[in-house]
Parts: C-alpha cells; sequence; structure tokens
C-alpha cells in the first residue's frame, strides 16, 4: 500500500508538470525555459521517493560549456535522478521514439525539445545529429545513454555508436557518468520506488581533439573503462583483477555495430 501511494503521488506531480511543459513548449523553441519545470518535477520525484543523491567530481566540469554526458542506464529514475545531479546543465536527452506516444511523459518530452530517434531508421541518424548540433550551439547539454536501454542486473552493457559519432561529429567533450543505486531503488521492470542513497560519479572530459569518425571504437572503449570503473556490481570484480595484477577494466569495450 505504500509503494502504491508514492506510485499515485508521482502521477499527481507529473501530470500537471507534463501539461504546463507541453504548453508552454510551443513558445520555446530549444526547450530552456521549459527545462524549469523538468528540474522541480525531478525534484519532486527524488523527494517522494526518498532519495537522496551523492554527487562527486562536478567540479571537473566548466558550467559555461555544454558537454555530451555518457552514463549508464539501470531504471526509468535515471532521468530525474540526473535532472537533480547536474543541476547547473540544461540537459536534453537522446531517447527512441516511441517514448513520445506515452501520455502525459512523451508529450513533455516533445515539448521540452528532448532528441527522440527512430532506431528502425537508419537514416534518422542524420536527422537526429543536426537536431543535437542546434541544442549544442544553444549550450544545452545531450545525455546519452550508450547501452540503450536499461541494464536488467546492473552490469554495463554494449554500447551503441550514436552518441560517440554525435561527439565527433560536434568536437563537443565526452563526460562518462556512472550512476550506482537506482536499480535497486527502481529495478527495470518494478513499479516499486525504494528508498535509498543513488551515487552519481562525474567523470573528466575527454577531449575529441584526437579523435575522428575512424577510431569511434577506441573512443567508446575509453568511455566504456571511465564508466565500468565506478560501477558499484564491477568493483569487486576490478579489485580481484587488479589484487592479482590483472587489468581492472577492460581495455575494449563490447560496441554493437547498430549506431544508436
Amino acid at each position: 500500500m505504500f509503494y502504491f501511494f508514492k506510485l499515485a503521488a508521482i502521477g499527481i506531480v507529473t501530470v500537471p508538470a507534463a501539461l504546463a511543459t507541453t504548453l508552454f513548449g510551443f513558445f520555446d523553441p530549444y526547450g530552456k525555459r521549459v527545462y524549469r519545470i523538468s528540474r522541480f518535477w525531478a525534484w519532486m520525484i527524488v523527494r517522494i521517493a526518498g532519495v537522496s543523491l551523492k554527487v562527486q567530481g562536478l567540479n571537473h566540469l566548466s558550467p559555461k560549456q555544454p558537454y555530451i554526458f555518457m552514463v549508464n542506464h539501470q531504471s526509468n529514475i535515471d532521468i530525474p535522478v540526473l535532472a537533480q545531479g547536474l543541476p547547473a546543465f540544461q540537459l536534453r536527452w537522446i531517447a527512441k521514439r516511441e517514448l513520445l506516444w506515452v501520455p502525459f511523459f512523451g508529450w513533455a518530452m516533445w515539448a521540452a525539445k528532448h532528441i527522440a530517434v527512430d532506431r528502425s531508421d537508419r537514416s534518422d541518424v542524420l536527422a537526429v545529429l543536426a537536431k543535437a548540433r542546434r541544442q549544442i550551439d544553444q549550450g544545452v547539454s545531450i545525455v546519452v545513454f550508450p547501452e540503450g536501454t536499461r541494464s536488467g542486473d546492473g552490469r554495463l552493457l554494449p554500447f551503441k555508436r550514436g552518441g560517440f559519432l554525435l561527439a565527433v561529429k560536434t568536437k563537443m567533450p565526452i563526460v562518462p557518468v556512472t550512476i550506482n543505486g537506482t536499480g535497486r531503488i527502481l529495478p527495470k521492470g518494478d513499479w516499486r520506488i525504494r528508498r535509498g542513497e543513488i551515487e552519481i560519479t562525474v567523470g573528466k572530459p575527454i577531449s575529441m581533439e584526437n579523435y575522428r569518425p575512424g577510431t569511434i571504437r577506441q573512443l567508446a572503449a575509453e568511455v566504456y573503462g571511465h564508466v565500468a570503473q565506478q560501477l558499484w556490481s564491477t568493483s569487486q570484480t576490478a579489485t580481484a583483477q587488479a589484487g592479482r595484477g590483472g587489468p581492472a577494466v577492460s581495455a575494449r569495450a563490447p560496441i554493437e555495430n547498430r549506431t544508436l
């Protein structure tokens, strides 16, 4: 019953926030004003859930610089957690187009100018890159979940190429970000939000100066290593490997051929 009341409270907060975002989004070409509504919504979700955030590494970033944040994905609560954990940045997500059809949430996503991609249409990649570039030119940062879907067991899934291609094309620095704890608080396939602490570890920006489309696999391996190294589910394995003299994180990340 307690979980039901939490879910009901989230619905009560989400519906008016989504409607306000959708209404005002018509007059906000880059979604920069309505993002304030998103931040308030995220704050309410975190409070209702009973979640505390611990953020490390923000000192690595300049609030005046847009970035491409590459983040592991374990739970639906990752989105409000990131909006709260990275308060100095205007964030836009690259997400699958099907989410636009979700009542209220999908409408707000469209109005806030998040970037939807049709994964079944390879030709859609160029349009996505153009939309992302326009947002970056306005000082907006892009969030990419390079796994493409939520991990069911906390392990890091193979990365897709699209976000790395965007970084190389726009020359925007990539910031590896690791979220720990959301998979336990709201597991994939579950609706019951549990209390607890979530830890966000922000890595140092990676310059695109030495990367080009032909070196995307190398770039993805570097980002994969940074994210995996901070992941709780891999920390014990990494420690054991380091104790035996072996590498804590594989130098070669599994990369899917799919672009997005």
